[in-house]
């Protein structure tokens, strides 16, 4: 029997000068805004298949044509919840598992997190209780769970290059064994453009 997964994207709302901040020095504020605004437009049309549900966090109110966009193509906005990165994760996974039997959580920040990616995340969860999209900057572009626990979300120092490894050591002490998608990278950095200016998605 197949599980019903739903499909949580946390987002920040495109303010020119608080999105992107660390490409600034390199767009601009408005650059970066205007960056964050393809990224999330490209993730939220990705396919809906195999979810029961689709949600999009924003931590901020959308404008109207982000809004209507986003309720166009299938997606409920919610208000992110308060606390950090890992407080926020951590009551969103829980709030999903209450609706349905696995969650899978991701951000708009990959390029090259498509349909397919998220189909093998899905298939995954049908076998194991936990499935992960490593990046290349040592954190990760996808959460599936098919249960909870705050020890994956507390106490760990996001946005630092030590994110997938101390996960990987914590579901090793829970004993449950994940399954390892295809490593991504994100634009995150300037070094990042280059790369995706090679992309047909943006253009």
């Amino acid at each position: 029997m197949n599980l019903s997964i739903s499909l949580h994207m946390l987002a920040r709302a495109p303010v020119p000068g608080r999105v992107k901040t660390r490409l600034i020095p390199a767009l601009g504020a408005q650059g970066a805004c205007d960056l964050q605004r393809l990224l999330l437009e490209r993730a939220l049309q990705l396919p809906a298949y195999g979810f029961s549900e689709r949600f999009l966090w924003l931590d901020d109110l959308p404008d109207a044509g982000l809004q209507q966009l986003a309720q166009n193509l299938g997606w409920t906005l919610v208000e992110q919840p308060a606390g950090d990165l890992g407080e926020r994760m951590r009551r969103i996974a829980t709030l999903g598992l209450a609706e349905s039997d696995a969650v899978i959580l991701i951000g708009n920040d990959c390029p090259a997190l498509d349909g397919s990616y998220l189909q093998a995340a899905c298939d995954a969860l049908q076998k194991q209780p936990v499935v992960i999209g490593p990046a290349e900057d040592g954190g990760y572009v996808l959460l599936g769970l098919r249960r909870m626990t705050a020890s994956l979300f507390s106490d760990m120092p996001w946005g630092t290059e030590r994110v997938f490894a101390i996960t990987l050591q914590r579901l090793q002490q829970l004993g449950w064994r994940p399954a390892l998608l295809t490593t991504l990278w994100d634009v995150d950095r300037p070094e990042d453009l280059s790369r995706l200016a090679a992309l047909d998605i943006l253009i």
